[in-house]
């Protein structure tokens, strides 16, 4: 079980102390509005009512025990970099922060974050990726140039086993692991001679590149 702090309970820290939860982990949410803190603590382990730009007060907290702390005041761009400013001070292992633009994201960088989080440009790209062809059903970027996608195979797929159209090799994508939906199932790591139904979500990982190529079957 891991441990989280979460500061800042804009609709993406809200909903993210739930999430968090819900995976069984424990989470501390930091906030210094009492209507965010009473609408969080049954969510959470610990709801504390606090100013986190406050150094002493994230050091008499103990956030620097924590795995992970993820920063959400992106709203507030000058709070939120005092903030990772403090986490880095106080050794905190891990560091997540969102921000609103990308000179905020470069700051934040530079002081300490380990990850900067986009929420709505990233989930705009998802939407966008996805909307863009009929096919996929889900993006989610890795790194630069690389991706996964959710994809309802093609027509020309169906009934042949993944040797027989051998996606490494055609198109440089790997198939990580089939969704079968009737009856539901997750396959991970399919062998050659699995057999593509026309029902199943194929998840795939590879270049953008080729993974667009593949898009076009």
């Amino acid at each position: 079980m891991r441990q989280f702090v979460v500061i800042g309970l804009s609709s993406f820290g809200y909903y993210l102390c739930r999430q968090l939860t819900q995976r069984g982990h424990q989470v501390m949410a930091i906030d210094r509005s009492s209507a965010k803190i009473e609408s969080v603590q049954q969510s959470v382990e610990k709801a504390v009512l606090a100013d986190a730009v406050d150094k002493d007060t994230l050091s008499r907290l103990g956030v620097a025990d924590a795995d992970v702390v993820i920063v959400c005041l992106g709203e507030e761009i000058d709070s939120s970099i005092l903030v990772t400013l403090h986490l880095r001070e106080l050794g905190v292992k891990e560091i997540w922060v969102k921000a609103m633009t990308e000179d905020h994201g470069k700051i934040l960088h530079m002081i300490g974050a380990n990850n900067v989080i986009f929420p709505e440009r990233d989930m705009a790209e998802r939407v966008a990726y996805s909307l863009s062809s009929a096919n996929v059903l889900e993006h989610i970027p890795l790194a630069a140039g690389y991706s996964i996608i959710e994809l309802a195979p093609p027509a020309s797929f169906v009934g042949k086993t993944l040797g027989e159209i051998d996606l490494p090799k055609k198109y440089g994508v790997m198939v990580l692991v089939i969704k079968e939906l009737i009856p539901e199932n997750v396959v991970s790591m399919p062998s050659a001679a699995y057999r593509i139904k026309d029902s199943d979500i194929l998840v795939v990982t590879g270049k953008d590149s080729d993974l667009k190529r593949l898009q076009t079957v």
